[in-house]
Parts: C-alpha cells; sequence; structure tokens
C-alpha cells in the first residue's frame, strides 16, 4: 500500500510522531526507575528495591504517556486500566521467552532484545487505547 497524500499519510505522520514520543517516554522512565532501584539498594535488597521502582515506574509511565505522548488530561479511571498494559507486556514476553529458549534454542541474553521488538508496539498500541479511551 503506497502511502500518499490524503488520510493514509496523515495517519502514517501522527502514528510516527506518537511512536517516537512513546519511545523517548519509554527511555525516560527506565532511566529514572533504574537509578531509583540502584539508589533503593543502599537502603532495601534487590527484591524490594526492583517492587518499587517497578510500581513507580507504572506511575511515571502513566503520567508521561497521558501528557507527553497522547497528549491527554490524567484520569483516575484511566490510570487504574494502566497497569494491565503492564500485565499483557509480562505475559506475551515471558511466553516468547519461553518458545524462543526452549524450542527455537536461542540464547536467554539475547531473547529478553528479541521479545522486547515485539512488546514494545504492543504495549504502545495498549497504552493508547487506555490513555485515549472515553
Amino acid at each position: 500500500m503506497k502511502v500518499g497524500n490524503g488520510l493514509p499519510m496523515l495517519l502514517t505522520k501522527h502514528l510516527n510522531k506518537e511512536f517516537l514520543k512513546f519511545l523517548i517516554s519509554g527511555g525516560i522512565n527506565t532511566l529514572a526507575t533504574y537509578l531509583m532501584y540502584l539508589l533503593l539498594l543502599h537502603f532495601y535488597n534487590y527484591s524490594i528495591s526492583y517492587s518499587i521502582s517497578y510500581v513507580a515506574g507504572i506511575f511515571l509511565s502513566y503520567y508521561l504517556n497521558s501528557v507527553f505522548v497522547f497528549k491527554e488530561k490524567i484520569s483516575f479511571r484511566k490510570f487504574l486500566k494502566f497497569p494491565l498494559v503492564y500485565i499483557v507486556q509480562y505475559l506475551v514476553n515471558m511466553l516468547m521467552m519461553y518458545i524462543l529458549v526452549e524450542f527455537a534454542q536461542m540464547l536467554a541474553q539475547i531473547v529478553p532484545l528479541v521479545a522486547m521488538v515485539v512488546t514494545v508496539p504492543i504495549t504502545f498500541l495498549l497504552s493508547k487505547m487506555i490513555i485515549k479511551s472515553k
């Protein structure tokens, strides 16, 4: 399908801009939560530190996606739905990791990177559906 003038081009341009902002906000979120994790390691063990930083990451992700990526108002109702994105992302990652390690015999060190290529677009679409829902 050739993208030319009109609606398909407009949608492609808009989607690409949102997706780029989504990647930027994901990078910011990853850096912030990782730094938080490292700081918390001075006070707690790794599992508590990771859990706190992961939950903080959900809050930060919702904020960045709402305000920066999709330009929507913050909503408590939408925020309550937002962790579903992370549950789906986790389950898809785990399924892909299992299949790729156990059946495709890929290296366990590489598989999370492959899974990320699949789950980032899924996470983008789910985030958009929740945040832009009326």
